[in-house]
């Protein structure tokens, strides 16, 4: 074994001197708002995940939003998403106007039950949110079967939910960028109607805020139709965005409606670029950390989200662990524990109906049982692409001793 280091972070980001670098040229070029490497980075984003375009904003969190506002969900419609995720996939639902309905994760499952989502639409629900909790892809195969089956609930109030006709499935692609179904080669963009991807800095890849929102081809609905309304909306709906103002003669421009402030920036996109030039060694070095993880634990009396088989690769974002038959005092001593031995863990969900913020819309987390257990005794190990396997190691060997 190789050097140590006894203070292991949670999720630091993997910088090396090509994003150094990018940035000092896009410092040094005069252009550091939305400009040419933004939408260069949008023409790659679209590329990897094998769609037509991409557009970047600052956050997965704005990119839902935009989306919803695209489709003109708003006051009067039901949006579904879990109750066990962050609140950056229900807060867009509340700021867009509608109405959020949590649903329940099917038992010792990290995901949302069909079942539930089958019972909770209506004919007011206009879109469903999954969640690719740990970078590991939903079913999507089955929210679009009951997508489909419950077409006849569908009311649309918009000219974009028609020529959709039906539920749009907008996914929480936060944690899945470079996942995939092993069965047909489809990437996480490409598999949702429109998916939105979060670059934070804790991400696998990432632009230290930012994200991306990808989709599908609608019929009717033409890709740079959906482009351009997507960049007006995030440029205060001004007609151009200020590269296009910059222009010889060309200060001219419109403010089509009231809109929002939440473009990426070009410092931003340069370390996105650089980090896909990177990614592929990225998710390689992720996968050996999780492999690392699995065999060394496969005896203990826990369960972890299965990143790799025969059907789905996953992005490997999070390892996500269960302590079989604990309860939260235990988990929150192991958590104590390892801090004690200089390693940060997390926890990943508290669901949303145990916050405050949720209470006062009306929610009770005694209304998601499956969402609580899965909670309860759930740690979340340090999974980064810096991490070297004797820090590994040294995770595993005091967790173990620790369970």
């Amino acid at each position: 074994m190789g050097f140590i280091n006894f203070q292991i972070d949670f999720s630091p980001p993997d910088i090396s001197e090509l994003e150094v670098d990018y940035v000092c040229q896009t410092l040094k070029s005069g252009w550091i708002t939305t400009g040419p490497r933004t939408k260069l980075l949008e023409k790659k984003i679209a590329e990897y995940c094998g769609t037509n375009r991409a557009v970047c904003l600052n956050s997965a969190t704005s990119c839902m939003e935009l989306c919803l506002r695209l489709f003109n969900i708003g006051p009067g419609d039901e949006v579904i998403t879990s109750a066990y995720t962050y609140t950056a996939s229900c807060s867009p639902i509340v700021h867009v106007g509608a109405t959020p309905i949590l649903v329940d994760t099917a038992k010792d499952s990290f995901e949302m039950d069909i079942n539930a989502i089958e019972k909770a639409i209506t004919n007011r629900t206009k879109a469903i949110i999954p969640i690719d909790i740990a970078g590991r892809l939903c079913d999507y195969g089955k929210i679009f079967s009951v997508v489909k089956e419950k077409k006849d609930k569908f009311s649309p109030n918009s000219k974009n939910q028609e020529l959709l006709g039906r539920i749009l499935v907008l996914a929480d692609a936060a944690h899945s960028f470079g996942a995939k179904f092993l069965s047909n080669g489809v990437k996480s963009g490409a598999i949702a109607d429109f998916s939105a991807f979060s670059f934070h800095a804790v991400k696998n890849l990432t632009t230290a805020e930012g994200g991306a929102l990808t989709w599908r081809k609608i019929e009717g609905i033409e890709d740079d139709e959906i482009y351009k309304n997507l960049t007006i909306m995030s440029l205060h709906g001004q007609s151009k965005d200020a590269l296009a103002k910059m222009r010889l003669s060309s200060w001219e421009y419109d403010i089509k409606f009231i809109g929002y402030k939440c473009n990426m920036t070009d410092v931003l996109a340069s370390i996105g670029l650089a980090q896909l030039k990177r990614y592929s060694q990225i998710l390689k070095k992720r996968r050996e950390i999780i492999e690392y993880y699995c065999n060394d634990l496969k005896n203990e009396n826990i369960t972890f989200v299965e990143h790799f088989n025969s059907k789905n690769k996953s992005s490997g974002h999070l390892y996500c662990v269960r302590l079989t038959g604990r309860d939260e005092s235990f988990r929150n001593l192991v958590i104590a524990k390892m801090a004690e031995k200089n390693i940060a863990t997390n926890v990943h969900y508290k669901p949303l109906p145990m916050f405050t913020a949720y209470k006062n819309l009306g929610f009770d987390i005694n209304d998601f049982p499956n969402a609580f257990n899965v909670y309860k005794n759930e740690i979340t190990l340090p999974l980064y692409s810096a991490l070297s396997l004797e820090n590994a190691d040294y995770i595993v060997k005091n967790f173990k001793k620790f369970i």
